[in-house]
């Protein structure tokens, strides 16, 4: 895996997005329209505002989805993910088009619909972020399966990430913190044909040394972004400080 450390959030922010910026101009050199997934996470603010000010990406073409979404949450709730990104970059470009999971939606016929959405349209590229447990997405560690069968699945979120959830100023207690979300499952997110991931902030050091030194394991769930034919991982120094010098495990 590519790894990247930078002194700070703004700079990590800006040389994610220049990267992606040039993976979008890629893929529409060769095809008509490209397929994005979005994380939505504080971690993602210095990306996504960098994102919002480039003037050559050409977002008219650009469908974009996002990786997961509490549920039960009130349609209009500001801790809904897709509530967050709507914010933060759906409605301050020209997207073609912006397809959201449904908080307040029967969970199981969501899940059906969402994940019609996302096989019908491949991904080209992953914009995503590592959890304070090493997920992706909310794929928590007790529910992360590599090999998992299905694209859209339910799952119960695990303490850590929850308290992530208040950690971010996301809600102000542990016991606002919906206890299920849907998610894009682990298979889902690395058929991408290109992922870039972006870990800033002191939080996330653990993570990000299990997920680049250790072994790669349902128990670090971002591990497997190590057999991705074409990932990057960008750290800023407070993120990045117990890799530096190290030498990551291949297998």
């Amino acid at each position: 895996m590519d790894i990247r450390i930078y002194d700070t959030r703004e700079e990590m922010g800006r040389a994610a997005a220049l990267d992606i910026e040039h993976a979008i101009a890629d893929v529409l050199s060769k095809k008509p329209l490209c397929n994005m997934i979005f994380a939505a996470a504080p971690s993602q603010n210095e990306v996504l505002a960098a994102l919002v000010k480039s003037e050559s990406i050409e977002w008219s073409r650009v469908n974009a989805f996002h990786m997961d979404e509490y549920i039960g949450l009130p349609a209009h709730a500001p801790q809904g993910f897709a509530n967050f990104l709507r914010r933060a970059l759906f409605e301050k470009v020209p997207l073609g088009s912006v397809s959201c999971m449904d908080s307040t939606a029967q969970p199981e016929e969501e899940i059906r619909r969402y994940s019609g959405l996302i096989l019908e349209n491949p991904c080209d590229i992953v914009v995503l972020g590592i959890g304070e447990n090493g997920h992706l997405a909310f794929n928590d560690p007790h529910v992360a399966l590599f090999d998992d069968p299905l694209t859209v699945k339910i799952v119960e979120l695990d303490p850590v990430c929850r308290t992530q959830q208040v950690h971010d100023g996301c809600f102000e207690t542990l016991g606002q913190v919906p206890e299920k979300a849907m998610t894009l499952t682990i298979p889902a997110l690395l058929r991408a044909g290109k992922a870039f991931c972006i870990v800033p902030g002191r939080a996330k050091a653990l993570a990000v040394r299990n997920t680049v030194l250790g072994e790669i394991r349902e128990s670090c769930p971002a591990s497997v972004l190590r057999r991705h034919p074409d990932a990057v991982l960008y750290l800023d120094k407070d993120s990045g400080q117990l890799i530096k010098g190290s030498a990551p495990l291949q297998k």
